[in-house]
This record gives structure tokens, C-alpha cells and sequence, in this order.
């Protein structure tokens, strides 16, 4: 059953708006002021949400901009109700974030209806999709059947195709699209004056890439180079900003997507900064594992250069080399080419600093 918070002052309009939402099979919560329908929204998690504009102590305007900034309730459709009409105040409603509103007096068809739409379309958003150009096809698709959306994002995304040690873009260039990793690898570098690389970051299936730069609207802070024959799926800049500013619902389900990896490198350039050569080889071991594994024999083996390696380590090649040579002595790693295999994870998960 469904659950549904109503914020509403006038005792009358509430109590005959719940009855209407009872005997629709949903679950109710009333607040009759602002505060506590936040705190109860807080508390409830509900599935929906319909407030009023005009309420003692903290107003609708208030009540959907403090929800908009927790994450925990960011997501969840917000309905308005009011009795005023002007334009003004369903402009400034809609800049915050509100999904619908509704004028007093409403229909309970009306009000159904409009619930019925906000939750079939959120739970659209909220379903997991596939990390593959199927996946991202499926999600565009579900965005452009907002009406507010279906003219703006447009049909012209095409997959490239990248050749190995290929550039997707430069340090310096301006950004003109998303991109999206279909199959292959990429790496995002850094060079220095000397021209030696530091790998920031390592691009597997599904992932998206260069949407920093473009959100700020600055040049490329480092370059992206495929690691192997890679498919990228290219989405335009413009449609890009339609993702994220025109509907709050494919906003937040985009934004999710868009970070799944922010965390994973900010504590990266951390230890890099503190830790020792041998603590961020184990480390970097690790993340190509954690992105590049397969299972052969019931061993985890990853496939990389060894300048690909120090790049990730932030050290020289010969030293990685040296430090390669110790772990395979201690019988945490084996070695055959560019061939690594993992023979002590938790080992190398515990090295010390």
C-alpha cells in the first residue's frame, strides 16, 4: 500500500482530502503545519507527498525546499495544493522542484488522477537500468515521456567506436558531450611538465565519462584514453542539461547514476598522498581488480601494463617493477606478462602503510 503525506492547516480540506485517499487504498499521514509534515516526511519516507502553499509558521514554499535539500527525501514527488492561480506562484512552485499542483477546489477524479500519474512515473525513475547503451536507450526513453521533456532530448546519440591507446578527448579541450563507456576500457590521465601520466581514474562498462568538466562548463582538466578496442555512446551536450535541470525525478535519477564513482576516487587521491609505494601497489591491484577482474581456476586475474600500473600508482615504472617482483616473492601475486594473478587479497588488502 502506498503512503501518502498530507500537509494541510484547514482541518476540513484535510479531513475530506484523507477520506478521499482512504478509500482510493492508500495509506495516509496528516500534518496540519509545515514543521510537521517535514519532520513527519523525515520520519515516514512517504510515497508521495501533497501540501498546501499558504500555512502558518512554515509555508509550502518552505516545506519543499528544506525536503529538496535532504537527501532522504530529495526524490520524493511533491504535489501543491492552493487556492491562488496566478502564474507567479506556479512559477516559483515548479523553480523548487514541485511535480504538479493542484487548484481548491478539485474533483477526487482530479486528485486521483494526479496521484495515480506522479507515482507511476516515479516508479519508472526509481527502477534500476542496465549498464549498456540498452540500458541508457531505455532510461532516455523513459525521460522523453515526460511532456515537459519528449521534444527536448533528441535522438541523436551514436555509438563510436575507439581504438586502443585511442584519445576520447585532451586536456584543454572544450567539452561538448557526455559520454558513456559501452564496452572496453578507458583511462583518465594527467600529464605533467616532463610528460609522465598519473591515471586518475579507471573507465569500465557503463560507466560515464567527462561530466564534471561539462556541468562546470570548463575545459577538460585531463585527458581520456581508451586501454583496449572500446565502444562509447556519445550524448549531446544539450541533452546532457535536459537531464539534469528540467524535471526534478530524472534529475535525481540521473545524478545518481552520474556519481556512482565521485567517492571512490576522492579517497583515492587521498592515499596516494599518504600512503607508501607498497601499500599503493596493493592498492592499485586492487582497483584494477575491482574493475577489470575475471575468475580463471577460482583465481582473480587482471590484465594491465605496467605503465598503465605506475601511472595508477603515481610512481616510476622500474619501481612498480621492483615492487611487483617483492609481492611475487612473498606469494601475494604471480606474474606471466602483462598477466597478473591474485593469490593473497586479503594480504594485499591489509598491507601495511
Amino acid at each position: 500500500m502506498k503512503k501518502i503525506l498530507l500537509i494541510e492547516d484547514n482541518n476540513e480540506i484535510r479531513e475530506n482530502t484523507a477520506e478521499i485517499l482512504s478509500l482510493a487504498n492508500y495509506q495516509v499521514a496528516e500534518a496540519d503545519n509545515g514543521r510537521t509534515g517535514v519532520d513527519l516526511a523525515r520520519k515516514e519516507h512517504p510515497d508521495l507527498i501533497i501540501c498546501d502553499i499558504m500555512m502558518p509558521q512554515l509555508d509550502g514554499y518552505g516545506v519543499l525546499h528544506l525536503l529538496s535539500k535532504d537527501p532522504a527525501t530529495a526524490g520524493i514527488p511533491f504535489i501543491f495544493l492552493t487556492a491562488k492561480s496566478e502564474k507567479e506562484d506556479f512559477r516559483k512552485g515548479m523553480n523548487l522542484g514541485a511535480d504538479d499542483y493542484l487548484t481548491k477546489p478539485f474533483d477526487d477524479v482530479e486528485l486521483l488522477d494526479a496521484i495515480e500519474m506522479r507515482l507511476k512515473k516515479n516508479e519508472i525513475l526509481k527502477a534500476d537500468f542496465k549498464k549498456s547503451a540498452e540500458g541508457l536507450d531505455q532510461f532516455l526513453q523513459e525521460a522523453r515521456g515526460y511532456e515537459e521533456m519528449e521534444k527536448l532530448i533528441s535522438d541523436n546519440h551514436k555509438l563510436t567506436n575507439l581504438k586502443k591507446k585511442q584519445n576520447l578527448f585532451m586536456e584543454g579541450n572544450r567539452p561538448n558531450a557526455l559520454f558513456f563507456l559501452n564496452k572496453g576500457k578507458v583511462k583518465a590521465y594527467k600529464s605533467n611538465e616532463e610528460g609522465r601520466e598519473y591515471i586518475t581514474t579507471l573507465y569500465k562498462d557503463g560507466d560515464f565519462i567527462g561530466y564534471l568538466d561539462l556541468l562546470e562548463e570548463t575545459p577538460y582538466r585531463e585527458s581520456a584514453m581508451a586501454m583496449e578496442d572500446s565502444e562509447v555512446y556519445v550524448i549531446p551536450k544539450e541533452d546532457f542539461f535536459t537531464l539534469l535541470y528540467r524535471n526534478r525525478d530524472v534529475a535525481s535519477k540521473f545524478i545518481k547514476i552520474l556519481s556512482d564513482n565521485l567517492s571512490d576516487r576522492e579517497e583515492r587521491l587521498l592515499k596516494l598522498a599518504y600512503n607508501s609505494v607498497r601499500k599503493r601497489v596493493a592498492e592499485a591491484l586492487l582497483l584494477v581488480e575491482k574493475q577489470y577482474q575475471w575468475e580463471e581456476g577460482g583465481q582473480k586475474q587482471i590484465t594491465i601494463s605496467r605503465e598503465d600500473l605506475a601511472s595508477i600508482v603515481g610512481a616510476s615504472k622500474e619501481t612498480v617493477i621492483r615492487t611487483l617482483a617483492d609481492f611475487k616473492d612473498e606469494k601475494l601475486i604471480d606474474t606471466q606478462g602483462s598477466r597478473i594473478t591474485i593469490l593473497q587479497m586479503q594480504k594485499l588488502a591489509n598491507m601495511r602503510n
